[in-house]
């Protein structure tokens, strides 16, 4: 139980400061280690509990009061080392507010660049040529210090608007500007030209976001420490004592493999949806983590970053779409196989979603279901599992698919929804996602309470697509939803008049 948790707290731990870096680097002063630091105190605080307390429950007044002292100090060292927004004023429209939040994004997926170069009279008559009446009829153009705005009306579908206008431009301009299509508060979609980082700048041939090397390196030492790992599990007995000789380390090969395949086929799926719409990535990086008893797996998971922005929503959708669910496809044979060659043992108190050695099935409908298939009539309610360390990478599988399934912010889930019902909505659904889960994990499972604190201070406005009015067919509607059914039957628990009839 204590592993475990310290094993998320390592993850939390590790993507929180790059949330923090993204999200409010740009807006304040205050150092950001200082507000990672106010942002992991909840989880650290759970994490002391528990370590000194052993498998004590820890009291939900003092979760709940970690993280409002928590939330109360963050938005207090933001506001006051809040940077001022150059031209800003208060009568500042509501929709410019949210464009330049925008801006911000999209700024932290194209790379940092100067103010643009000021267009000259000759250049805004050009501009305006870029958008014919009969497609998007020009009304005004504002100058930001860090973008052109173009409002006007929209007189065809957004698809076509954004092609014609965006080929225009580049005719015009060249490459000088990234052509950005947003849907304001009022619900009037209105044209974002931003300065292009790429602009007569890297070719591919010169490429950095490609680096093999690295790739490859990570890759082979990651395999190190997950052999280790899985031995060490194999050892279940004392997993702080690493294999002496080389018969007990290949032993942990299968959960190397097993969990390398799930985690690599995860983020492959994204790697190659963003090469098919031609969006710059990196290869994927595998994190190496040196085994030990308090954090045995041997990595930290695998991880992708996009190094140019999205064209459009069905893009987002692809891409965001892409990693879980082939990842989750990865997963069911591992897991079932991993399952079938566990161990069953009695239920006890100690049995829970957390504990490999009396595993608890019913924690979870998923893991409910083909622990049935698996091992048929042998498991039955008053049993529990000992699991096969192939059977531990099948269910950090299925925890990282759910958790990048959450809809908010800048998870797949979160790229999920925005594609689906536009970037407002989506911010809403990721709103309403963080206090369900908060209450899932006061009512329900205290393990999510992790996760409830990672998804609280995460943005849950995601960065917007190039054209993110134009909206997705009905079928990706469909597997959205889906994927959002696939969340909840990973993370909600058994419910008991099914487990009357399989059980």
């Amino acid at each position: 139980m204590i592993w475990f948790i310290l094993l998320l707290l390592g993850i939390l731990t590790y993507f929180s400061y790059f949330i923090v870096e993204r999200s409010v680097a740009h807006i304040t002063k205050t150092p950001v280690w200082v507000l990672w630091l106010v942002m992991m105190f909840p989880a650290f605080v759970w994490a002391g509990w528990i370590v000194i307390n052993g498998e004590a429950r820890t009291p939900i007044g003092l979760i709940l009061g970690a993280i409002l002292l928590s939330s109360t100090l963050y938005w207090f060292l933001v506001q006051w080392g809040r940077v001022p927004q150059p031209n800003s004023t208060q009568s500042q429209p509501k929709d410019t507010e949210q464009k330049q939040d925008t801006l911000k994004a999209l700024t932290a997926v194209t790379e940092r660049q100067p103010s643009p170069r000021p267009i000259n009279k000759e250049e805004e008559a050009n501009l305006q040529n870029c958008f014919p009446w009969s497609v998007y009829y020009l009304q005004n153009i504002e100058h930001r210090p860090q973008a052109l705005i173009c409002r006007g009306q929209l007189r065809t579908s957004p698809e076509v608007a954004y092609n014609t206008v965006r080929d225009n431009i580049e005719s015009y301009f060249h490459d000088r500007f990234l052509v950005v299509f947003q849907e304001g508060l009022n619900g009037k979609p209105f044209f974002v030209l931003v300065p292009n980082p790429r602009a007569k700048t890297k070719t591919a041939a010169n490429d950095r976001s490609v680096r093999p090397g690295l790739a490859l390196g990570l890759l082979f030492a990651t395999l190190v420490t997950t052999t280790l790992a899985g031995a060490m599990l194999l050892n279940s007995s004392d997993t702080s004592q690493l294999p002496s000789d080389l018969p007990s380390l290949l032993a942990g090969w299968p959960y190397a493999l097993a969990l390398m395949t799930v985690l690599g086929i995860h983020e492959l799926g994204h790697y190659l949806a963003a090469r098919y719409y031609r969006v710059r990535a990196t290869l994927p990086y595998f994190i190496p983590v040196p085994p030990a008893a308090i954090f045995p797996f041997g990595t930290f998971g695998a991880f992708i970053q996009l190094r140019s922005p999205i064209p459009n929503r069905t893009a987002l959708f692809d891409v965001g779409i892409a990693g879980p669910l082939s990842g989750f496809i990865a997963t069911i044979p591992v897991l079932w196989w991993g399952l079938a060659n566990s161990e069953i043992v009695d239920l006890s108190e100690q049995s829970s979603i957390l504990n490999f050695d009396s595993f608890q099935p019913t924690a979870s409908l998923l893991i409910a279901l083909l622990s049935k298939i698996a091992l048929g009539s042998a498991l039955t309610s008053n049993h529990a599992l000992n699991l096969h360390p192939v059977a531990i990478a099948g269910c950090l599988g299925l925890i990282i698919t759910a958790l990048n399934l959450m809809p908010v912010g800048q998870l797949d889930g979160g790229h999920i929804v925005h594609a689906m019902f536009g970037q407002r909505t989506g911010a809403m659904i990721g709103q309403i996602t963080r206090l369900l889960v908060l209450a899932l994990a006061l009512i329900v499972q205290r393990e999510l309470f992790l996760w409830a604190i990672l998804l609280f201070f995460m943005p849950v406005v995601d960065e917007p697509a190039l054209n993110d009015v134009s909206e997705l067919d009905n079928g990706r509607d469909f597997l959205g939803l889906l994927a959002l059914g696939l969340l909840l039957i990973i993370i909600l628990p058994l419910p008991q008049l099914l487990s009357r009839l399989l059980f």
